[in-house]
């Protein structure tokens, strides 16, 4: 296909590029078409019949992954049905870690994290046990292992909790009456 030049160019001479575009596949029109006979439908069976439609769902007589699935329900589940919607989530970040950004009696925060590159979203922060801690830090986050808590006070830094912002709005009290 040779180039148009520009002067050839126009809504005259506009085609597909080639390779772009297949002819349609035409079944059931001869052996030699390639597609004759069964039109690509196999011998017999379901598939073969007219009005066979699969279900959705259906796996071919496998349990289906919806009935494979847990029937657990409720929304105070973190296993239940909407997955997503009730889980917990934390941020890892590893005592190691902490141990190699901070500097000896510095004070580590969620933000303070965040800035150095270790907590990059906003959901709360876990410190997690692996690694080594030699120097002494304040570590504040929303939650700790029990590893990671015996290797801080074990290098004579202090762990304190912050309180996480989802149970703050949890204690709702109820009008008198009801």
């Amino acid at each position: 296909m040779a180039r148009l030049t520009p002067e050839e160019i126009g809504l005259d001479t506009i085609r597909p590029k080639p390779g772009s575009r297949r002819p349609r596949k035409r079944l059931g029109r001869g052996k030699g078409s390639g597609t004759g006979k069964t039109a690509g439908r196999g011998h017999k069976g379901a598939g073969a019949r007219s009005g066979n439609r699969s279900k959705r769902g259906y796996e071919g007589g496998q349990n289906p992954i919806h009935m494979r699935m847990r029937k657990l329900r409720g929304p105070r589940m973190k296993k239940s049905m909407p997955f997503e919607r009730f889980r917990t989530r934390t941020q890892p970040v590893n005592v190691g870690d902490v141990e190699a950004r901070f500097d000896a009696g510095a004070e580590v925060t969620p933000e303070a994290l965040r800035e150095a590159g270790l907590a990059k979203r906003r959901h709360p922060v876990k410190i997690l046990g692996h690694g080594e801690i030699s120097t002494k830090l304040t570590v504040r986050a929303h939650a700790f292992s029990a590893t990671a808590k015996e290797k801080i006070e074990k290098a004579g830094g202090t762990v304190e909790l912050i309180e996480s912002r989802a149970g703050s709005g949890s204690e709702t009290e109820q009008p008198a009456g009801r």
